[in-house]
């Protein structure tokens, strides 16, 4: 019967982003020199590859405050996840299986992941979603880009375009759980001298779903644009400052049924034995992003860029730790031999980092090709450090100690080609050739508050307290498109991808770096009232790095290589014009993703787990939406998506099951003009969760040993999991004037 309703629910949805995926026009014009260039980066039409196009205005319904991971959760073959449960302060998103770590991510053609980590940290970047003109998300290896390798997707993201006229706009949104947005955009629109300037300012805070998962979130976003019919040259600065209550604890399965918003983060207990939570439990980082583009029309067939960049973040997260050891952190004046070993402790764990390079690529046009060079130098330098702040039991130490000093050095050099060569009119020939060089060094403190240098399953035993490390990967791609008739196309391509471990993987292992071989065969087909894409994918890894479903001690999901496996899918969106007045918008992915022979420590002795799923992979993710126009300007949308059962540890194991969920997001958009005073006014109403679905949508799982009566042949091995809960029925507001 829940299997019966929620098809139901389905056939009565609709996707914001429909316009995008039947609309082939938004794909970049060849005309635009501003967007010409970022064609290097992304795909086009008639590119063997799945891929997805959201543009501004479709984004805009759901921008009332939440992360864009958040945002583009009704894309296909995506997961997401939100510490605080709203989707506003950290959350990150997951693509066919694989994590954040391994989704590319480019502004501009410039890299937005962490060198270190991989990840892309959306909560630096408040209302990013509030300057951007257009998306692409790339599923698979996708074509060459700067950055980190992709090895579940790529999202290339393009900030705001030139404005003809002078503008202002003003927002507001509020919601549940204290959810409030402001935010104020300008333009000067391009004058008579080809120069624009425009800009953004932007607050957010809310109290989150779980318990005191406060975010502070303020941003702003500058850009200055000089444009010729030759010539564009865009300068652009933004920043944004988070302050965010810690949340990324979860919760056990009982916490879970019988208080879900409850958040252990911070608590301790007082010298009088009373419970308490430290008010300072936050995460504090500032980050600084500047750009600078150089677009040239060289001749009829030739374009070229070249961009600058340089981001500068710092900051901390401070927490309350008990009974810790003062020897981990170098408290002066005591002997852990003497009465005072341990104390009470609250701790800031520093980064200060420097990310800056350069970026190139020309690009020539002809009625039978696209030939594309391209290439990037990145340096990033990062400094890791540890102060404590106050300690019960001090010794001679002074405030602000450092107790540990650490550095990670990274540069990076990419080279790439790319042909897009049509044989005739029905036949077009891709391929693609990606040399990335990364060099890496880091020293890691190897003391026991955060694991440094322990072995937690992956590959190898050793301990280790720094790491220098080079890589050369070669990453060939190759692909052939057919179009079969004015309605059909047909795709086929094999792409490789190679990618160096993270900082967190060597901390908590020793890893090696992974292999990917990426096969793809697709289908295209559109008429006047529907467009279908169908898309098959056999990804085979070696070396995976797949998530273990633990956490160390600083909050990082800990990977380990996994050998042989492979995700097999397949995909599928579409859209259906029922009426003028009626669209339907389906996507689904159905998947096997498997671990060959397993091995893990499981009661004493390396077990072979024999063939598994992989963790965090769900066989199936459903999405559909649907839209009813009630008059032109006022519509109503019903957003749906299901994610299936799926495992939290590679084992398998009965615990680390994190159960199936369905969701139902309800909306309505409305908008006028009041002549001669307002262009536009849109109203826009979001309910999230409406039929107030209890479900968590990510955790971890842990395993620890213990030893019948000190004998070691009697070790049994129990395994837990925690669980992140989403937040009940809940809305939020907005209204949007344009002057």
């Amino acid at each position: 019967m829940k299997n019966t309703l929620f098809f139901l629910i389905l056939l009565l949805s609709f996707n914001l982003f429909s316009q995008t995926q039947v609309n082939d026009t938004i794909l970049i014009k060849k005309q635009d020199l501003e967007e010409v260039v970022v064609s290097a980066f992304r795909a086009s039409k008639d590119t063997p590859m799945s891929f997805t196009e959201i543009d501004a205005k479709d984004i805009a319904p759901l921008n009332l405050g939440q992360d864009l991971p958040t945002i583009l959760n009704f894309t296909p073959s995506v997961v997401t996840h939100s510490d605080a449960g709203n989707g506003v302060g950290y959350s990150a998103m997951h693509i066919r299986g694989s994590d954040e770590t391994r989704i590319n991510v480019t502004l501009n053609g410039i890299p937005l992941n962490d060198s270190e980590s991989q990840l892309v940290y959306w909560v630096n970047m408040p209302d990013l979603s509030s300057s951007i003109s257009n998306i692409q998300i790339q599923r698979g290896v996708g074509t060459s880009t700067n950055g980190s390798g992709a090895f579940g997707g790529s999202i290339n993201i393009l900030t705001d375009i030139h404005s003809d006229y002078p503008s202002t706009e003003i927002s507001n949104s509020f919601g549940s759980y204290g959810t409030l947005k402001n935010s104020i955009k300008f333009s000067t629109g391009l004058s008579i001298n080809k120069i624009e300037f425009s800009g953004r300012f932007s607050n957010i805070s809310s109290d989150g779903y779980i318990d005191r998962a406060s975010s502070d979130l303020k941003s702003y976003f500058l850009q200055g644009i000089y444009e010729t019919e030759n010539t564009v040259i865009k300068i652009l600065n933004f920043a944004g400052h988070e302050i965010t209550y810690q949340s990324w604890y979860g919760i056990d399965g009982e916490t879970l049924m019988k208080n879900r918003t409850y958040n252990p983060a911070g608590i301790y207990t007082d010298i009088k034995g009373n419970t308490k939570f430290y008010d300072n439990q936050e995460d504090n980082y500032k980050q600084d992003h500047y750009q600078f583009h150089w677009n040239q029309k060289l001749n009829n067939n030739w374009t070229g860029n070249l961009s600058f960049h340089y981001t500068h973040g710092r900051g901390y997260y401070e927490e309350y730790m008990e009974n810790q050891h003062v020897e981990d952190y170098g408290l002066e004046g005591h002997d852990v031999d003497e009465e005072h070993e341990e104390t009470d402790l609250v701790r800031r764990l520093w980064l200060d980092n420097d990310f800056y390079g350069t970026v190139f690529n020309f690009v020539n046009t002809t009625k039978k090709y696209e030939l594309i060079f391209g290439g990037s130098y990145n340096n990033y330098l990062g400094e890791h450090f540890g102060k404590v702040i106050w300690a019960r039991e001090a010794g001679n130490s002074e405030i602000g100690h450092k107790f540990y000093d650490n550095y990670g050095d990274k540069n990076e050099t990419n080279l790439y080609s790319k042909l897009d060569y049509h044989l005739n009119d029905k036949l077009s020939l891709f391929g693609d050739i990606q040399f990335r060089n990364v060099n890496y060094k880091a020293d890691f403190s190897g003391s026991g508050w955060y694991d440094g240098g322990h072995n937690h399953g992956a590959q190898g035993d050793d301990v280790f307290n720094s790491i220098d490390k080079k890589f050369n990967f070669l990453n060939p791609k190759i692909g052939l498109y057919y179009k079969i008739n004015d309605r059909n196309d047909f795709y086929i391509s094999y792409a490789k991808a190679q990618r160096e471990p993270t900082r967190a993987d060597y901390e908590n292992g020793n890893p090696y770096a992974e292999t990917l071989n990426d096969f793809e065969i697709g289908w295209k087909r559109k008429n006047k009232n529907s467009k279908v894409n169908l898309n098959i994918y056999f990804m085979d890894y070696k070396d995976q790095l797949v998530l273990t479903g633990e956490t160390d001690g600083v909050g990082n999901r800990i990977r380990a290589n996994v050998g042989n496996s492979y995700r097999l899918g397949l995909e599928f969106d579409a859209i259906y014009f029922l009426s003028d007045r009626f669209i339907v918008n389906p996507n689904f992915t159905l998947s096997s993703n498997k671990n060959k022979d397993y091995y893990f420590n499981y009661n004493g002795e390396l077990k072979n787990f024999g063939d598994t799923n992989l963790s965090f992979s769900p066989e199936l993710i459903l999405a559909n939406s649907l839209t009813y126009k009630i008059t032109d300007d006022f519509s109503a949308f019903l957003n749906s998506k299901y994610i299936g059962e799926q495992y939290m540890s590679n084992t398998n194991v009965e615990t680390s099951i994190l159960n199936s969920f369905v969701v139902n997001d309800l909306g309505f958009k409305y908008k006028f003009s009041i002549n001669g005073l307002l262009d536009e006014v849109s109203l826009n109403i979001l309910v999230n969760n409406v039929f107030d679905y209890k479900y968590a949508s990510h955790g971890n799982h842990y395993f620890y040993d213990l030893m019948i009566d000190s004998d070691p042949e009697t070790i049994n091995t129990i395994g837990g999991s925690n669980y992140f809960p989403m937040a009940d029925r809940n809305f939020l507001m907005g209204i949007n004037l344009k002057f």
